[in-house]
């Protein structure tokens, strides 16, 4: 059992018109939390919800809090305090260790006497795989490949030779870690030559690697995906890319070869980064948007165009096509203007 008290007590949170003996059980949204349950606000959209919510605390801002008809644990940063709560209520996996019966570890490989090798997985040779890991089913771990303390592979994830993994590192299931870059050269005869891709994967403590995402191994040096740094599902990393510490990137990403990415960046949902660019740290940059020059500034970057109805978007396709047109229109127009003398609004064209 979990009292109001002790969920305060994890983010120093206050309590405001509810009593810390509490028990709560679980968690659950403003509109559906039933007595005994946990709630939280950080949009202030849903504010109206106070006032009909029947949960027995809900964790939220000081503004909030103002004259909040609802019991509340007061926070300076209610998401934070949120995820810290949540944890408090999530399912405590069951400890296992050992090798299962139907994995194969190479006598070369090292093991560590309280880790965990799942059913069906292989560990090849020379492999190390520390202390408290936990390898999911159907996991294959490559030769020389190293899985720091702690970390946890849920299922049917692949590290390839030599990728190295910190400690308390996270990989969601169908991952693959340190496939071949992507490096071809073009011989006289038209033919595409694979280009040996050389490097390794390394990856910093405390990183989580979300579903079916891909990091290639670098062509000399390592790709490097650096602590604390968050990749959501069906994320592409290409050969040589770094990543900056506590970055966060959100599904469908794609970062082309040999890009930089700086430290505390986010990226939304479908951005592409082309290759060799720098980005600096402290960037976002908003969904399905298209870097295609560094950006060597700390802000918020965005790209492309929002949706709009279909009839309407016909109209601007057509009128984005007609734009040079018009441009050089536009230039011959302030050309002719500017020889008479006159200018066009003091605009220039040229």
């Amino acid at each position: 059992m979990t009292t109001l008290g002790e969920v305060a007590a994890v983010s120093s949170m206050r309590l405001q018109g509810c009593d810390a003996a509490t028990v709560v059980t679980g968690v659950a949204p403003l509109h559906r939390a039933e007595p005994g349950q946990l709630s939280f606000l950080t949009h202030s959209r849903y504010r109206p919800f106070l006032a009909v919510t029947r949960a027995s605390a809900v964790i939220l801002s000081t503004e909030d809090a103002v004259n909040c008809p609802a019991p509340a644990l007061v926070a300076d940063n209610p998401q934070v305090a949120y995820a810290r709560a949540a944890a408090l209520f999530e399912p405590v996996a069951e400890i296992r260790r050992g090798v299962h019966p139907t994995a194969w570890v190479s006598p070369s490989a090292r093991v560590a006497p309280d880790a965990w090798i799942g059913p069906h997985c292989t560990v090849e040779a020379g492999a190390v795989v520390g202390a408290g890991v936990f390898v999911g089913s159907n996991c294959v771990i490559g030769e020389q490949a190293e899985i720091g303390d702690e970390s946890r592979l849920v299922a049917q994830v692949t590290l390839y030779h030599r990728v190295r993994l910190g400690r308390r590192v996270l990989v969601h299931s169908g991952a693959v870690i340190g496939s071949d870059g992507f490096g071809l050269a073009l011989d006289h005869s038209g033919h595409w030559l694979k280009i040996p891709q050389l490097g390794s994967v390394v990856i910093g403590d405390d990183v989580e690697i979300g579903a079916n995402t891909t990091i290639d191994r670098g062509a000399l040096e390592d790709t490097v995906i650096e602590e604390g740094v968050k990749l959501d599902n069906q994320i592409q990393v290409a050969h040589n890319v770094r990543i900056g510490a506590h970055s966060a990137l959100a599904g469908c990403v794609g970062i082309a070869g040999s890009a930089r990415i700086g430290r505390h960046c986010m990226l939304g949902g479908g951005v592409g980064i082309a290759g060799h660019l720098e980005i600096a740290d402290r960037v976002q940059v908003t969904g399905m948007s298209l870097v295609t020059k560094s950006i060597t500034e700390p802000g918020t970057y965005s790209s492309g165009l929002a949706v709009e109805p279909n009839r309407l978007w016909n109209k601007i396709s057509a009128r984005l096509r007609r734009l040079d047109e018009l441009f050089r229109r536009l230039a011959a127009l302030d050309d002719k203007l500017g020889r008479d003398g006159s200018t066009l609004g003091g605009y220039s064209f040229g």
